[in-house]
């Protein structure tokens, strides 16, 4: 689409797969927080703007958040953040107001998560509860949201069991994800060391989580993380072991049924490898995937309940352990953790190719990035 700049800002693209549409201004920038790897007295937490239409990133705020607040999520309101602190002997979930004008940061509260090592957490549809994955603690809880975006203490913690065949990374559960589902009555979670992906019914009336499903994956897989597709039938499960991603339809009652599978690797790869991150294109076209130690994204086309390779670009760094795909679909992001950069790529929207752009930001062990 050629539109010279005296041609109306607004642009619009229609997929003719899914009926997509997509509206921007071309002036638009978004905001994003990161979370890194960091001590407990370093600036830990960054504010960024992005540029909507080149992808170019500048800082807004840094602030201490304590040891590693590696992962972080956004009230859907928008006006907060929230980040999984790895302090002992307890994790901790630092809450955050945000200035929607110049991305400042301003502690609300800390409380602790319910269990040692929080990796990821999320926040539900309605910003009511906040859910925590717990790595090393096994276990997944979850914790009131206040009008003020204060986070409460836990109402719920549940441990995980089960281990899997690996037996140096899955000899006890570790929840890696905590993912609520599309009509926010269910939550998933993928655990590394069980090879499950366990299902829970959020309950708000009681403000606890049940059991309710528990999914099975290949064994020896390891799943990681999971994103849903935009017509909520799908979700994309990635395998952090055996570097693939599941392909699951979503049942009626919220549960799962495997469909297929595709690796991330091609056959003749030998050397070690990791998947991180898997996310899903705002059309629905496109599915892309990290490779740690390959240090790739993978880009897959979705035919249905498959999944068919159509490319594969280098980060431009070491260690993606993380990456975002931007609110306008036009850029993805990747954190590369062991180089110390967040790169920005275009993603061509016909193909969905990926072509790095000039857009690039220092910062120390980035492990991931969230829209604000």
């Amino acid at each position: 689409m050629n539109n010279s700049p005296s041609q109306q800002k607004l642009l619009t693209r229609e997929n003719e797969h899914d009926g997509w549409t997509k509206t921007k201004m071309k002036t638009q920038s978004s905001m994003a927080v990161i979370g890194t790897y960091s001590a407990a007295t370093e600036a830990g937490l960054h504010t960024i703007s992005v540029d909507g239409d080149t992808g170019a990133i500048e800082q807004l705020d840094s602030v201490v958040a304590g040891p590693d607040p590696t992962f972080v999520t956004a009230h859907p309101q928008g006006d907060y953040i929230y980040a999984a602190v790895r302090s002992e002997p307890e994790g901790e979930i630092k809450a955050f107001e945000v200035d929607e004008d110049t991305g400042r940061l301003a502690l609300i509260n800390s409380v602790e998560s319910g269990a040692l090592s929080p990796c990821h957490c999320s926040v539900d549809a309605r910003g009511e509860y906040l859910f925590v994955a717990h790595y090393t603690g096994g276990a997944v809880s979850m914790l009131p949201i206040e009008a003020d975006g204060a986070v409460g203490t836990p109402t719920t913690v549940i441990e995980h069991s089960g281990s899997g065949t690996d037996p140096d990374r899955q000899s006890d559960p570790h929840p890696h994800s905590v993912n609520p589902g599309p009509g926010n009555e269910y939550l998933y979670v993928p655990d590394l060391g069980a090879d499950q992906v366990v299902i829970y019914e959020i309950r708000p009336f009681t403000d606890d989580i049940t059991l309710h499903k528990k999914i099975g994956t290949s064994p020896g897989a390891g799943p990681r993380h999971l994103a849903f597709g935009p017509d909520r039938q799908y979700v994309y499960v990635i395998n952090e072991l055996d570097s693939t991603v599941t392909v699951f339809e979503r049942t009626h009652d919220g549960g799962l049924n495997t469909q297929s599978k595709v690796s991330t690797v091609p056959p003749e790869f030998k050397g070690n490898n990791k998947t991180a991150e898997v996310d899903v294109h705002p059309s629905g076209r496109y599915v892309f995937a990290s490779n740690r130690g390959r240090d790739t994204i993978v880009a897959f086309a979705v035919d249905g309940n498959e999944l068919h390779r159509i490319g594969e670009t280098a980060t431009g760094g070491q260690w993606p352990r993380h990456f975002s795909i931007s609110p306008t679909g036009e850029h993805l992001f990747v954190e590369n953790r062991d180089t110390d950069e967040v790169v920005a790529f275009d993603i061509d929207v016909t193909n969905g190719d990926l072509v790095q752009s000039d857009g690039r930001f220092s910062v120390s062990e980035p492990v991931c990035l969230e829209w604000i």
